[in-house]
């Protein structure tokens, strides 16, 4: 089963690295949570373990949200271990990695959510939202040189959320706290929208005082 948008997510099981030691994962685990699935291409390279670490300093993040997150390679099990251990000098997640290193040593994960490179057997850099009853609601896919955004992530995963919660939909750009668009009257969103844009285009407009601005200049 490939992975689909608003289809159950492709199952996976396997095992991982957490918190120094090997454990016996499957999907099924976290449903009731919202899950995150990292994927990227391996261990001991460059750009991976920064997001990897971004991920684990976020953690507290995630876990207000109800989100686990799961980092994925066709690395080994022994492969995450010894990374795991490795200091961060030299490259290395040490010491204190709380985050879960799922290993793919037969590509099956990262070939059923579409991600895999097969001529060099490694992933993509996938990053899949799935929500609490299994369904895959996001997916961002992109080349390998470019690492991606912690904050982007929790935000979206925060948008799906309100979503599902209240209703309504979320604009370009939102964020939690800002207006969200209610699809029975949407003219209450795009009239607020209009006003700020016109209150903001008249203060750009506005004449400028010399005075007031030469006394900015010297505060």
């Amino acid at each position: 089963m490939s992975a689909q948008i608003q289809k159950p997510a492709p199952d996976f099981a396997g095992t991982a690295v957490k918190e120094g030691a090997f454990e016996e994962i499957k999907l099924a685990d976290f449903k009731g949570k919202w899950t995150v699935l990292v994927f990227y291409p391996m261990d001991f390279t460059f750009v991976c373990p920064t997001e990897i670490l971004a991920f684990n300093a976020a953690l507290s993040q995630f876990a207000a949200i109800n989100t686990e997150v799961i980092c994925v390679s066709t690395d080994s099990e022994f492969t995450h271990l010894a990374w795991s251990q490795t200091p961060r000098k030299e490259g290395g997640l040490g010491p204190d990695l709380k985050l879960t290193l799922l290993a793919d040593r037969s590509h099956a994960v990262s070939k059923a959510y579409g991600v895999l490179l097969p001529d060099e057997g490694i992933a993509l850099r996938g990053t899949f939202f799935i929500d609490p009853k299994g369904t895959l609601r996001a997916a961002h896919v992109h080349d390998l040189p470019v690492g991606r955004s912690v904050e982007e992530t929790i935000r979206v995963v925060k948008a799906f959320q309100f979503t599902d919660e209240h209703g309504e939909v979320c604009p370009a750009g939102w964020e939690e706290g800002k207006d969200t668009i209610d699809t029975s009257d949407k003219s209450k969103y795009f009239s607020k929208q209009a006003e700020l844009e016109t209150e903001l285009s008249n203060k750009r407009k506005a004449p400028v005082d010399p005075v007031t601005a030469a006394k900015k200049l010297k505060a």
